[in-house]
């Protein structure tokens, strides 16, 4: 009779799952490096339109830090080594990157600067990261006096904004690493604007803060993409 007892006891227990079920969640936005085997995005709204995304701001969002060393990345380039798509795009049926790559591919990518993506990850933990194409080349232009905040870092309002190699910098003065406004403003234009092409470099020797400067960037991924020296009142 005991035996029986025991055998229907074990009989109605409960099954224990074979695998434990992590939740996940998905987010759009643009991806930043962060150290090693690490990215930055700050979730944004984006909608499907045909094989690419339109993006919009999304209220309350706040930074995400992930780490994605195990991450499935998938690129939209046909070759995971590849800078850009040279005009050859691998996308999926949602209009998302097809191609299989590894987490050392997305660090290159990243090395490259923000990469807009969809991100499926677990707690502090990138899943799959894949890359979209957005509808438009998205900016704003802005004037206002700027603040330096670190070695890449600018404060315009109330962003910070960042800048890599892609950064061009239009001055007014003769050479590139003149002081910021010494000199005759030599290539200015008509509104006073900057018309001398730079480079990063320039700018990051000669930009020591507190200027009036009319600034071009990605408002999705606070990415400084231009900078114009400005003289008198323009």
């Amino acid at each position: 009779m005991h035996s029986l007892l025991v055998a229907a006891l074990v009989a109605a227990a409960p099954l224990t799952p074979s695998a434990t079920f992590t939740a996940t969640s998905t987010v759009y936005g643009y991806a930043w490096a962060d150290g090693a085997g690490t990215l930055r995005v700050t979730p944004i709204t984006a909608t499907r339109d045909g094989n690419k995304y339109r993006l919009a701001a999304k209220k309350g969002a706040k930074q995400l830090r992930l780490s994605y060393g195990a991450a499935d990345f998938r690129r939209l380039t046909v070759a995971c080594g590849l800078k850009e798509t040279e005009g050859r795009l691998a996308q999926d049926a949602h209009g998302l990157g097809r191609t299989r790559c590894t987490p050392k591919h997305l660090a290159f990518t990243l090395q490259l600067g923000p990469n807009p993506v969809k991100i499926v990850y677990s707690g502090s933990k990138a899943i799959r990261v894949s890359e979209f194409q957005p509808a438009k080349w998205y900016t704003k232009t802005a004037k206002g006096v700027i603040k330096r905040v670190d070695a890449d870092t600018v404060a315009y309002g109330g962003r910070h904004l960042t800048y890599t190699w892609r950064l061009t910098f239009n001055r007014v003065t003769a050479k590139c690493g003149d002081a910021w406004l010494s000199g005759r403003p030599v290539n200015a234009d008509d509104d006073g604007l900057g018309t001398k092409g730079c480079a990063n470099k320039d700018f990051s020797k000669v930009f020591k803060g507190g200027n009036l400067a009319v600034v071009h960037y990605n408002p999705f991924s606070d990415e400084l993409l231009s900078v114009w020296e400005v003289f008198g009142d323009a």
